[in-house]
């Protein structure tokens, strides 16, 4: 709401231009309050001219006082005695014709008064920030799945958010527990029958899916094949492609794998694999350069030592023999010492010294002389 000292700025302005106007004009036709000065020239007044009144501003705001009308909050600015002779002739000056205007124009007045106060008392009115605003955000956990609603706008008749993320998380359950069972077995009048690859089928692809998304990775293809298959290949042939794969030659496993994700679609990665191991073949064919002067390198492999255990550890029926009669031997002379109870327990020993420990230190009693 406006302060006491700028409503009474906006009366005064009022009043001022009322006094302006020629008396025969219709009271009903003036605006009651207004915010901006008058457009209109007046007599007198040169351009550029403003009113000294209009940035007229009183020292002190009225705080939380309430007037009913416009003559009670002039007259009490009348008793403010830092009022200057120009502003306390200027508040006279309109508290006198406030006072001889008809009582139907204040009736008037202080009814528009309270309609502009009705309509924006909403504006009025404390805001208060939600929690969830932007400009009321704060530091919030981001792995949590769920926005809590704050106790003030919870009406307690419905259950919180974290129930709800429960309910929609069993709800995706049940949906995958409906296509495990109506959806999943209609895929087996798709199955086929396993077909070994026959001795000219020696190149494996390996292709990656996720299940329907789009992902980087589900472009790329792999292809392996072991050089030993191709039986249209000679033994230099042979070594010759292996010196050509260079580093996607694993010489322990004996096989080349090489792959490809240059192109947006997989057939097409796969066609450039084929098309690059038809050249690879064509070279070893090629009979100018077998490449026998040269040795295979394969510096890029990193080999694992696989220990052995020892033959020479390993146990002999002569050792097995000779332990068993070991622990017979042990075996009787420990019945002997039964008999004769001479065989040490130990759990009996541990458990007298315990006692004798104990005993050892609990308090005996002294007789002392009296004096």
């Amino acid at each position: 709401m406006a302060s006491a000292a700028n409503s009474l700025r906006l009366c005064l302005r009022a009043s001022r231009q009322i006094s302006a106007r020629p008396a025969t004009a219709s009271p009903l036709l003036r605006r009651a309050l207004t915010t901006t000065a008058a457009q209109c020239a007046r007599p007198g007044r040169k351009k550029g001219w403003k009113d000294p009144s209009d940035n007229f501003e009183f020292p002190e705001p009225y705080g939380d006082k309430v007037f009913n009308d416009l003559g009670e909050q002039l007259r009490y600015s009348l008793e403010n005695d830092e009022l200057s002779e120009a502003d306390r002739a200027t508040v006279q000056r309109a508290l006198t014709d406030w006072e001889n205007r008809p009582n139907e124009d204040k009736l008037e007045e202080q009814q528009i008064i309270k309609d502009i106060d009705k309509e924006f008392a909403t504006l009025r009115a404390p805001v208060r920030a939600r929690k969830n605003s932007f400009w009321n955000s704060e530091e919030q956990d981001t792995d949590l799945i769920t926005d809590e609603v704050g106790e003030d706008d919870f009406e307690e008749n419905d259950m919180m958010a974290m129930g709800h993320a429960k309910l929609e998380e069993h709800r995706e359950y049940r949906e995958y527990a409906r296509i495990a069972v109506w959806e999943m077995p209609l895929l087996s009048q798709f199955a086929k029958e396993f077909v070994p690859p026959k001795e000219n089928e020696v190149l494996r692809f390996r292709y990656t899916t996720y299940m329907g998304e789009f992902h980087p990775a589900d472009r790329k293809v792999v292809v392996e094949f072991a050089p030993r298959d191709l039986t249209e290949l000679t033994e230099v042939q042979q070594s010759k492609l292996c010196k050509l794969a260079g580093a996607r030659y694993n010489p322990e496993k004996q096989t080349i794998k090489m792959s490809c994700e240059k192109f947006e679609l997989p057939a097409q990665n796969k066609r450039w694999l084929g098309d690059t191991i038809a050249r690879l073949i064509t070279a070893a064919k090629d009979p100018a350069d077998t490449f026998e002067d040269i040795p295979l390198d394969t510096r890029h492999h990193k080999f694992k030592s696989t220990p052995k255990y020892p033959k020479e550890w390993y146990m002999s029926e002569e050792r097995q023999q000779e332990l068993l009669a070991q622990r017979k031997e042990s075996l009787e002379l420990d019945m002997k010492k039964r008999r004769v109870n001479e065989l040490i327990d130990g759990v009996k020993l541990i458990k007298n010294g315990v006692l004798a420990t104990v005993r050892e230190q609990e308090p005996v009693a002294v007789r002392v002389k009296g004096r």
